[in-house]
C-alpha cells in the first residue's frame, strides 16, 4: 500500500476535492482509506432509553485510494510514491517522486 495510517493526503477527486487531512484508517482489502475531516457523513442514532435524546453523529466515511495523493513531509507537495530497498535488501522505503526524499 502506498498510503498508510497517519500520512497526510490530499483529495484529488470527488466532492471534497482539494482538501487535505490525516489518514485515520486504511482498508487494504477494499482499497479505501478514512481521512480526518473529509467525506463526512451523518448517522442518526435513536435514543437507547426513555428520557434520552437521539443524536446526530458525524463521521468520516472511507473513500477510494485512487482519489488520494500523499503529501510529502519535506517538500509539502502532493506526489506519487516510488519504492527503494535498503543496502542489505531487508527494508523497503517510500520515496517522493518530486524531491527524492524518504517518506517513512
Amino acid at each position: 500500500m502506498k498510503i498508510k495510517t497517519n500520512d497526510k493526503v490530499k483529495v484529488i477527486a470527488g466532492k471534497d476535492k482539494g482538501k487535505t487531512g490525516k489518514v485515520l484508517q486504511v482498508f487494504p482489502g477494499k482499497e479505501r482509506a478514512s481521512i480526518e475531516g473529509v467525506n463526512l457523513l451523518i448517522k442518526h442514532m435513536r435514543p437507547r432509553r426513555q428520557n434520552e435524546k437521539g443524536q446526530r453523529i458525524e463521521f468520516p466515511a472511507p473513500m477510494n485510494m485512487s482519489n488520494l495523493m500523499i503529501v510529502c513531509p519535506k517538500c509539502g507537495k502532493e506526489t506519487r510514491v516510488s519504492y527503494k530497498f535498503s543496502d542489505d535488501k531487508k527494508r523497503k522505503f517510500r520515496i517522493c517522486k518530486k524531491c527524492n526524499s524518504t517518506i517513512d
